[in-house]
């Protein structure tokens, strides 16, 4: 067994060039086996803010015209211990548990000993409709912390969530971020890092084998039978559990003792009636395997003639993943987890977790899962890498729980910065009216990235191909209407994204008019390429603006109808003219409302490629109407979530981030040669939601339209 650090023998620390000698400073790229550092000398228990520490960065020379790749760029910096980390940002040797030399878990218990300590700032990354590569907001995320701590010596953390290996081995690739801004070691953050997607998907496929088994028992036996098994005797007693003993409380059956029961009660106890037709809850994969998407189970002789169609989801829709993204203790989550509807009966009354009695179970697989993972940037600033949902078919945000324990750690002057997943129309729309509405917390800041390369796009520019410079196309379209679309958001400041074949007159252009609209401040950054001091402009931007208060409020009120709060969202955020229910939606909704879950708020599951329905029609589309397909219901998460059109599980391109170069990621050395990444920030004062149709959305006549060339 080798040798314990000193740490974990309550000694002093060594040094830090004695912990990451040349021989051990590389990251492992498996994941090591996860020892606990327990303190014999607990430290006290008063918590003090002190200065995070930063780490050099080490820049690489360019192979001719070529940057060095993402995975080449993190392999060349040699990151602190994670222990050390945790120790620059005030944790306790007892709140981590360590997985190799670079991760940790943190345990929750720091949310008692913190509970007295301030807030910090709050702050929020958001994104223009992008483009199938992505536009940025991680590496905006993580340049902005980086020029905040390492170059303003203010305290900051970024939070952040762990990719899904379906975009990472797509077209997409990874989340890490890019070029000088992004989280390492970025192969372990990339795949598996500390198994939580793994968690999930076994914690998930364990209640659709639960819901197929529970229907296969009933069908094939009697009331006493099926009873028999629930209940057993066990050395001549028979006793209820805590969660039948719920269950009966539930049916009204006001029994203890198992012997007791009626054999009415008994039918009533033992059999969920589960109908087949109604199951929403569907078995996961994270991987992109569009072959799945409609399967059909129970075809071995041994199911005696039960079976059914079904499919297979991403893991990271699993709404298992939306309940550890929102909730903030083992106990809540443990809640949510059992409340989670599963189908309803063959009577209309819906079937939970709870009454499969499979929650416990569920809990102890997520039970190391809800603990945020400790990382840190190329600057080795400390980073929260927890929770993953999509915010195409999920609410898009990372964990609740590192968000709170980041607010903490920080301090009172010191700035949290997270990032909501694909455009503004979902991602932060999600985070308004869904996260902060579970954790109670206010932005004080948003940053909106916007890309030259996606307006030209949205502007009337050809499509984006993963190995293709940035289109010629150079014509950008601003409406006039600039200042009255800001006026209408309440926002306070916007920027702009920069590739090679942009020019510097155009990311002046969309600056100037961003400013003359009302915009707070509109600021270039460059962290891609230098790191967080080329973002240290915008860290100024974002101190300045989340000083000068928020008037935040939501979108809608939870206690409108389902019905109108889909129809508010539609309207205002995409620019639908109305919209239309299925037959099977509107049966879903009047369902879901009988049941009592008509005021959970609105979780929309469209494409993130467009602002309406369909991924081809760019810029910002009119009077549309949005049709609704279906609805379902994550009750456990806490939120209804229709279907608009047709929300299809992702598949594998012919050609993707799995075979481009000898390394999964290393489609990033053809992606990142032509970018420059360059951003601007948006303050906002209260909901800031489609800013970015100022920049690309047009209507009028040509006198209302500035059109720009480049040379």
């Amino acid at each position: 067994m080798p040798a314990l650090p000193r740490s974990v023998l309550g000694l002093s620390y060594p040094p830090l060039k004695q912990v990451l000698s040349p021989a051990n400073g590389r990251p492992e790229p498996l994941l090591q086996p996860r020892a606990e550092l327990r303190s014999p000398k607990r430290l006290p228990e008063k918590f003090s803010t002190g200065r995070f520490h930063s780490t050099p960065l080490r820049r690489l020379s360019p192979l001719m015209c070529f940057p060095p790749s993402d995975l080449e760029i993190s392999r060349a910096q040699t990151p602190k211990a994670v222990e050390v980390l945790a120790k620059e940002i005030g944790l306790l040797a007892d709140e981590i548990e360590i997985y190799g030399k670079s991760k940790a878990k943190v345990r929750l218990s720091l949310l008692e000993r913190l509970k007295d300590q301030a807030d910090g700032k709050y702050v929020l990354v958001a994104g223009i409709t992008p483009t199938p590569l992505g536009e940025g907001k991680s590496t905006v995320t993580v340049g902005l912390v980086q020029a905040l701590t390492a170059h303003l010596n203010i305290n900051s953390f970024a939070c952040l969530r762990q990719p899904s290996q379906g975009p990472t081995f797509g077209v997409k690739g990874g989340a890490a971020g890019g070029g000088y801004a992004q989280v390492i070691p970025m192969e372990e953050f990339n795949l598996h890092l500390t198994g939580d997607i793994h968690a999930i998907t076994a914690a998930n496929n364990l209640l659709a084998a639960a819901i197929d088994t529970r229907i296969l028992h009933e069908n094939t036996q009697t009331d006493k039978a099926l009873y028999n098994r629930l209940v057993p005797s066990v050395n001549g007693v028979r006793e209820f559990s805590s969660i039948q003993l719920a269950r009966l409380k539930k049916l009204g059956i006001n029994k203890t003792d198992p012997n007791a029961l009626t054999e009415e009660e008994i039918g009533k106890f033992a059999r969920l009636n589960i109908d087949p037709s109604t199951i929403t809850w569907q078995r996961v994969l994270d991987t992109n395997d569009r072959f799945l998407r409609k399967i059909t189970i129970g075809q071995a002789p041994t199911e005696k003639g039960y079976s059914r169609q079904a499919q297979f989801d991403i893991a990271v829709a699993s709404e298992i993943m939306a309940v550890l993204a929102l909730t903030d203790s083992l106990v809540d989550m443990k809640e949510r987890l059992g409340r989670m509807v599963v189908a309803s009966d063959k009577n209309g009354q819906p079937v939970t977790a709870e009454d499969l009695g499979v929650t416990g179970a569920l809990t102890v697989l997520m039970k190391d899962a809800i603990k945020p993972n400790l990382m840190q940037t190329l600057e080795g600033t400390p980073v929260f890498v927890h929770a993953g949902p999509f915010a195409n078919i999920a609410h898009g945000n990372s964990s609740v729980l590192a968000d709170k324990i980041a607010l903490k750690l920080v301090g009172e002057e010191g700035f949290v910065v997270t990032e909501a997943g694909f455009g503004a129309d979902i991602g932060m729309e999600k985070f308004f009216n869904i996260k902060c509405r579970a954790s109670g917390l206010v932005p004080n800041a948003v940053v909106l990235v916007a890309t030259v390369r996606a307006l030209k796009m949205h502007g009337g520019g050809p499509g984006v191909s993963l190995l293709l410079p940035s289109s010629k196309h150079t014509f950008l379209k601003i409406s006039l209407s600039l200042k009255t679309s800001l006026n209408e958001y309440r926002c306070k400041t916007t920027n702009v994204f920069i590739t090679r074949t942009d020019t510097r007159a155009e990311i002046d252009l969309v600056c100037e008019l961003a400013k003359r609209a009302g915009a707070f401040d509109a600021v270039p950054c460059y962290h891609w390429s230098i790191g967080g001091k080329g973002s240290v402009e915008l860290a100024r931007a974002v101190r300045d603006a989340a000083n000068k208060g928020s008037r935040f409020r939501f979108l809608y009120d939870v206690q409108l109808p389902i019905v109108e709060k889909i129809r508010t969202i539609a309207q205002a955020v995409y620019g639908a003219r109305d919209i239309e229910l299925s037959p099977e939606a509107q049966s879903k909704i009047d369902r879901y409302t009988q049941q009592g879950f008509g005021n959970l708020p609105i979780c929309m599951a469209k494409t993130h490629l467009s602002l309406s329905h369909q991924p081809d029609k760019k810029g910002v589309p009119r009077d549309f109407i949005l049709p609704i397909s279906d609805v379902r219901a994550s009750i456990g998460a806490g939120f209804i979530y229709p279907l608009v059109g047709t929300v299809t599980f992702h598949r594998l391109p012919s050609s993707s981030a799995r075979q481009v170069g000898s390394s999964a990621l290393d489609h990033e050395r053809i992606k990142c040669g032509f970018i420059f990444n360059s951003v601007v920030g948006l303050h906002c004062y209260r909901m800031i939601i489609m800013l970015f149709q100022i920049f690309y959305g047009w209507k009028g006549d040509t006198k209302d339209v500035k059109f720009y060339q480049s040379t």
